[in-house]
């Protein structure tokens, strides 16, 4: 399953797949009166089930639906349905909103792990209630870059308040993420690593 954010919506030719009838593709629930869904629960071979559920910031972005109440309302269905092993994806910018987040679903989400901002951060942690936590997650992509794009394009856009292209940069790619390992029958997290390996060329 994909989460995804803020650029969901960039290309109108989404909305057909994301109405599919088994798309793989998820986008914020906080999203009003849009095509697809923002969560959904999948089911292990084990018979374990696990809701996903993204999220929106509104810090820095577009005034969507409160993401707080969002999830307040989705986590109480995952609930009704015996769903006990829940991952939100919190897709924004400020870094406070996500730490809030996590916070806020401290004890009712088994794993709260940010992105958006391209940078993996050093926080990850369980917190008092049993959520994994981590502010982003990092990226995807090339290191010697500004958040995956030519350094050269960014800094010139810093300098000069002007348009410049949005090349992917080049070099050396890595992976980064995060494991969360997840008790089933609590739902609480057991722990959670940073993953961050550099790709074979």
């Amino acid at each position: 399953m994909l989460t995804s954010g803020n650029h969901t919506f960039s290309k109108r030719e989404i909305g057909p797949y994301l109405d599919r009838a088994g798309s793989k593709q998820l986008r914020p629930a906080n999203y009003p009166d849009a095509p697809g869904r923002g969560f959904t629960v999948l089911t292990a071979r084990s018979g374990a089930r696990l809701g996903v559920l993204n999220l929106e910031g509104r810090v820095f972005m577009k005034p969507l639906d409160c993401p707080f109440r969002t999830a307040d309302r989705v986590l109480a269905g995952f609930k009704a349905e015996g769903v006990r092993c829940v991952l939100v994806d919190m897709h924004c910018e400020a870094t406070s909103e996500k730490n809030a987040m996590g916070h806020f679903l401290d004890g009712r989400a088994s794993a709260v792990l940010g992105s958006h901002t391209h940078i993996q951060t050093a926080d990850a942690r369980v917190l008092r209630g049993g959520t994994a936590y981590v502010t982003d997650v990092g990226m995807c992509g090339p290191w010697d870059s500004v958040i995956g794009l030519r350094k050269e394009n960014a800094i010139e856009r810093f300098l000069t308040q002007r348009h410049s292209p949005f090349d992917l940069g080049n070099g050396e790619v890595y992976l980064q993420g995060a494991v969360v390992e997840i008790d089933d029958d609590t739902g609480r997290a057991r722990r959670i690593e940073r993953i961050q390996e550099r790709m074979p060329e």
